[in-house]
């Protein structure tokens, strides 16, 4: 599955339930594909989910990828991967984690239908 598919899915999922999602998308430039940030956004994870004073950071990758370095800062400066607290959870999620996904963006914060 590409990881574009994989992040569609995903993001359809969070609506169902109520969350609000954010991606910031890279776009193509002359020097090859970019995404618009400062500061230490490099590696900032793929989609934020955020529901009733909840949070979910989710880095999504297919099912062999790996982070990379500036993604694995932002993953431990957040708490590090698998992460959460009552009110903030971050995660690395890929394809065959599908029914973790579904309970986290179902569960996570209290259910909403």
């Amino acid at each position: 599955m590409r990881e574009a598919d994989f992040q569609k899915q995903v993001i359809d999922l969070a609506h169902l339930f109520g969350w609000r999602v954010a991606h910031f998308r890279p776009a193509q430039t002359s020097r090859g594909w970019r995404t618009a940030v400062s500061a230490d956004g490099a590696g900032f994870p793929d989609l934020v989910l955020a529901r009733g004073g909840f949070v979910i950071f989710a880095e999504l990758k297919a099912d062999k990828g790996k982070t990379s370095d500036d993604q694995e800062a932002w993953l431990l400066a957040l708490g590090g991967e698998s992460f959460q607290s009552e009110r903030t959870l971050v995660v690395v999620w890929r394809p065959r984690d599908w029914s973790t996904i579904e309970n986290a963006v179902r569960n996570f914060g209290g259910a909403r239908s």
